[in-house]
């Protein structure tokens, strides 16, 4: 029998459906009574979709995960202007809706990040997709809609984009500030994590759904190849606890030649105080960017759930993460799971790496706040790590909160504790992530919707 919660939540959800010619195909990201803060809110987003998606899934309502991966391919092959030209085959709407002119008649239209903020095209968008065609596949068994002739051809050309040659020689993927889900200026371009776990994830996709057809044959192979170099390289070069963390300390810089030991000559007066003092004796977790001469010590949560659910981790590195959450708890979840990022900009690092935005504030939105959409991942991580009784215990702490609050989108504070100063309230994101990870707990297998490499 569903708890009051769980029932509250699914009332949301169900009242969001966004429909299109009769068919419901996404929902909308919030139902707030006073109107969305932003007037997209007001979309479907590829992203926040996905807990929602699964919770359909795993009720057995696969027709409407199938309607939106039909709805998506279809925005994207038809191809796209942005800012005066064409857009990269492979590249997926950031969202789209239903719009309906005076006679009733209904069109799409996708947002490639055009009307974003920053005018940045997303790049999850394109793997959360394959992901989530995986996940479809995984739970109803229908191969044949995986095997269409467009569907291969979308795969092949998200892996050509995500697997095309660059200036440099790093195995993890290049992409700018404000791509994935922190979509506002925070200091994350270049090669951040949450972008390579999802990268790690489409890639093991890409090597179980597309088909070794003569023109694919190519892809499928690099992309093997890629999968094994990309983890290899971020279970050394991003890995961090207090082992490493004297590693790096002692690094001597300006190195040159194939046996470096500081191969991106990092300084180790670029290590913030702060971590060795906050660091526990055990735990650890992969630091959220890393290029030449740059380390960014910051723990970003979904960057480090993702790749203990795709197994971009190792048992061990899993199994540290947890450590360290339960180390941390109040400063990494606090009183509402999960905070996105620790520490929070703060200062003069606010106003550099921000550009003084005014909606990351310090300890609100993306700069430190605590994010109730990250619940599911948590709660699948933990499971994936043999920690259900920190799953359980994030989901308890979030289900009453929640519910009481109206699913916020946000909460702000060192620990979570205040309701975000612009949040929207019914956020179906964080509805459905609230449900979803319910679902989890009720049945582990369920975790087999995630792609994960049996023999990484």
């Amino acid at each position: 029998m569903k708890t009051l919660d769980v029932q509250a939540a699914y009332a949301l959800l169900n009242d969001a459906l966004m429909h299109y010619q009769g068919r419901p195909v996404g929902t909308v990201a919030a139902l707030d009574p006073d109107g969305p803060a932003a007037a997209n809110y007001e979309e479907c987003f590829i992203r926040d979709f996905i807990p929602a998606a699964l919770v359909f899934l795993n009720d057995g309502r696969s027709e409407i995960v199938r309607n939106f991966l039909e709805t998506v391919l279809h925005l994207r092959t038809h191809g796209r202007l942005t800012a005066g030209h064409e857009t990269q085959p492979g590249v997926m709407p950031a969202s789209f809706k239903v719009v309906a002119d005076a006679e009733g008649n209904e069109s799409l239209t996708a947002d490639f990040g055009e009307r974003a903020i920053g005018r940045v095209a997303p790049v999850d968008s394109m793997m959360w997709w394959m992901l989530l065609l995986h996940a479809y596949a995984q739970s109803t068994g229908d191969t044949e809609f995986s095997e269409r002739r467009e569907l291969q051809r979308t795969m092949r050309e998200i892996m050509e984009l995500c697997l095309r040659d660059a200036f440099e020689v790093f195995p993890t993927l290049l992409v700018p500030d404000g791509s994935f889900m922190i979509d506002r200026r925070m200091g994350v371009y270049g090669h951040p994590l949450e972008i390579q776990a999802l990268f790690y994830g489409v890639l093991q996709t890409a090597g179980e759904w597309l088909r070794p057809m003569p023109d694919a044959v190519a892809i499928i192979k690099a992309a093997m190849k890629r999968k094994q170099t990309l983890r290899t390289y971020v279970r050394i070069f991003y890995w961090l606890d207090l082992e490493r963390l004297n590693e790096i300390h002692r690094f001597s810089v300006e190195e040159f030649g194939t046996g470096s030991v500081n191969m991106l000559n990092i300084n180790p007066d670029s290590i913030p105080p702060r971590i060795e003092e906050w660091f526990p004796e055990q735990g650890g977790f992969f630091v959220g960017n890393l290029g030449p001469g740059r380390m960014d010590f910051r723990f970003f949560a979904q960057g480090n759930l993702l790749s203990v659910l795709f197994g971009l981790a190792t048992e061990q590195q899993a199994h540290e993460l947890f450590r360290l959450y339960d180390a941390k708890w109040d400063e990494l979840v606090g009183h509402m799971p999960v905070k996105i990022c620790y520490p929070a900009l703060e200062g003069a690092a606010w106003h550099l790496l921000t550009g003084s935005d005014p909606k990351n504030v310090p300890w609100s939105y993306h700069n430190g706040g605590n994010w109730p959409a990250l619940l599911w991942p948590f709660v699948a991580a933990a499971l994936r790590a043999g920690r259900r009784d920190l799953a359980e215990r994030a989901c308890d702490l979030a289900g009453g909160r929640l519910l009481a609050d109206q699913w916020p989108e946000y909460y702000d504070g060192k620990k979570g504790r205040l309701l975000g100063r612009r949040a929207n309230i019914n956020q179906i994101w964080s509805a459905s992530s609230y449900i979803l990870s319910r679902q989890l707990l009720e049945d582990e297998s369920r975790l087999a919707l995630f792609p994960r490499d049996p023999n990484a």
